[in-house]
């Protein structure tokens, strides 16, 4: 599956019968699937849909879906009220010779209030039910639009993390080999360690000096922070190629590496190996920095 950057827009609009419908759908970082929903008073009845469909497309992301819906012109019926006629008809008979006894012109039964009424003519269960069809077809053609822009900018965001890991393994590589790690360098160090801890102890016992020396090899080697380093470059790698969710694993592993990073800047004698480890603690923020953005 490809990756997927949480952040994107899509539009789809259409028309169903005299009514045409548009959904705006927005997407942002975030934790978890949030779906928020801005539908026309009177449409909450979509609001099942959108929150069934949303996850079919996505996991992660503050996903904000808007509808808006407007009728078109449409032609207008007139409805006679037959009551209201019947009543004035029969008026006129009772009134007999006090009124003028030719018929009724129609503009007077129009100027009558309520003898005719103009009125949309209403919509049939299944045009209500054929235009609600058409919206929910147009909000998973939006989703899956959205859907398409999450990936390509997670195709992008794919090319510029695998460059960060490669710095991250060239920056690994410096540290690995560099002369300060050599056996015989470490060796001297300690020598050179171990006379300024007996010049400076008037009397110190066997056994303190065995500790001390057993904690500068260990703060001299930085063996373990390299094989861990390479492990979580090779799953980094492996997961930016498996593609889809795996931002949560990805954000894991940064922290992973600035664990280690942290670790070899603490431990480095070496003014080549703390460069190299200041600059990968700022290769690494700016991994996790990218990979915030991915589902």
């Amino acid at each position: 599956m490809p990756l997927q950057s949480m952040t994107g827009f899509a539009r789809r609009e259409g028309s169903s019968g005299r009514y045409r419908w548009a959904w705006e759908l927005r997407s942002v970082n975030g934790k978890g699937l949030d779906v928020r929903l801005r539908l026309p008073q009177g449409l909450e009845r979509f609001e099942p849909d959108c929150r069934r469909l949303a996850p079919q497309y996505f996991s992660r992301g503050n996903l904000q879906i808007a509808l808006s819906v407007s009728g078109g012109e449409t032609a207008v019926d007139a409805v006679i009220n037959r009551g209201a006629l019947d009543a004035v008809l029969k008026l006129r008979e009772q009134l007999g010779d006090l009124v003028d006894p030719a018929p009724l012109r129609f503009d007077t039964l129009l100027s009558l209030r309520g003898i005719i009424d103009l009125r949309e003519p209403e919509e049939s269960e299944s045009e209500r039910a054929a235009r609600d069809t058409d919206i929910v077809k147009g909000l998973e053609l939006a989703l899956a639009d959205l859907m398409a822009m999450r990936e390509e900018e997670g195709a992008a965001l794919e090319k510029v993390l695998l460059m960060q890991v490669d710095r991250i393994e060239e920056l690994t590589t410096t540290v690995e080999s560099d002369p300060s790690r050599s056996p015989s360098a470490i060796a001297a160090r300690l020598a050179q360690q171990i006379a300024l801890i007996m010049d400076n102890a008037s009397s110190i016992d066997r056994e303190r000096l065995h500790a001390e020396v057993a904690l500068l090899a260990t703060k001299a080697d930085l063996r373990e922070e390299i094989d861990r380093l390479r492990a979580h470059i090779a799953a980094a790698r492996e997961l930016l190629t498996k593609g889809g969710p795996v931002g949560r694993k990805l954000d894991f592993l940064a922290q992973e590496f600035n664990r280690e990073s942290n670790t070899i800047c603490s431990k480095s004698n070496a003014a080549v190996v703390s460069a190299a480890g200041i600059e990968l603690k700022v290769v690494i923020d700016q991994f996790r920095e990218q990979v915030q953005n991915l589902e």
